[in-house]
């Protein structure tokens, strides 16, 4: 992987991380984002290379949690915070928030329900193989999606018509106060889902270049029609599974458990590679910091003057 490469990695997941850090600063404080907000913090590094990884064309199909995602993708950035702040000018014209965030021009769309959008990027992915279209589909979801029937439709018909499709698994280890040993069976997930057909494989959710690697060759295989992939990325979610704040008083996961992960942050690590690589200095990567957080504060600022919805399109779109 080249260094410019490497850098712009780092530069999506501070974008991420970022972004979210002002989402977690002004949440409760201000109450202008009236929208369930399900956070990224911790997981940047799955995002950030598949983006890289990915060309103009493709399109991604994730979940509730999709601000990685869809930041990473190049999703309207000004907005982005509209539309948490439930204004017209957001980037579904206030109509979504935070869990629905879709932005066709950067190709990412989005749905909160449990893994809606697998059929669709399968749909996508016919749609390409039936216009020879070197385009490919992404579908993103939790660990958990895969215990819908959905997804075992979604995989059988990708495999059967061999689809160009990337079937991409952010486990994260809960299904909100869920562990997973209490949700599937002990054997990893990849290797359950590991057919001749279709090739899964593991990886560290928090090595970023890793990442990128794994993931740009597995779309360069799915790309070529040499049928869909199953990739596996062990990850895990800082914060709460809704909202801003930290859920140590919830039971279900410790404070302890939280630290040990927050020790292998992947902007964290990705920053520590690239200084020790003379890649890049620790005030260049403070700067990178700085100017996300500055987009950040002006576009948040922007959103709060922005107008509201008229209650005369209240009807619109709707069918």
């Amino acid at each position: 992987m080249n260094p410019q490469d490497k850098k712009k990695l780092l530069d999506l997941m501070l974008k991420i991380r970022t972004v979210e850090e002002k989402i977690v600063e002004v949440y409760d404080r201000d109450q202008q984002m009236r929208t369930p907000t399900h956070l990224s913090i911790g997981q940047e590094a799955v995002a950030a290379a598949l983006s890289l990884a990915l060309t103009p064309g493709d399109q991604v199909f994730t979940g509730h949690r999709c601000h990685a995602a869809y930041l990473a993708r190049g999703g309207d950035f000004q907005g982005f915070f509209d539309e948490l702040c439930g204004r017209k000018t957001g980037v579904c014209q206030g109509r979504a928030g935070s869990a629905h965030l879709t932005d066709p021009a950067a190709g990412i769309f989005s749905s909160p329900i449990l893994s809606a959008m697998m059929p669709v990027a399968v749909g996508a992915a016919m749609s390409f193989k039936m216009d020879a279209n070197p385009q490919v589909a992404v579908a993103v979801f939790g660990d958990a999606a895969i215990e819908e029937g959905v997804f075992a439709e979604s995989v059988n018909f990708a495999v059967t018509n061999h689809l160009p499709v990337l079937f991409l698994c952010e486990n994260n280890l809960y299904s909100t106060h869920t562990p997973l040993s209490a949700r599937q069976p002990k054997s990893p997930i990849f290797e359950r889902m590991s057919i001749p057909e279709m090739k899964g494989q593991q990886l560290d959710g928090n090595d970023a270049c890793l990442l990128y690697e794994k993931l740009h060759a597995a779309i360069s295989h799915v790309r070529q029609l040499k049928g869909p992939l199953f990739i596996e990325c062990l990850t895990y979610r800082v914060r709460e599974h809704v909202g801003p704040s930290f859920d140590f008083d919830r039971g279900y996961r410790s404070q302890e458990e939280v630290e040990h992960w927050m020790e292998r942050c992947p902007v964290a690590l990705l920053t520590k590679q690239l200084i020790k690589e003379n890649m890049l200095t620790a005030s260049e990567a403070e700067a990178m910091r700085v100017h996300w957080k500055n987009k950040s504060d002006k576009a948040y600022e922007a959103a709060l003057q922005a107008p509201w919805p008229e209650a005369a399109d209240l009807e619109q779109f709707v069918y």
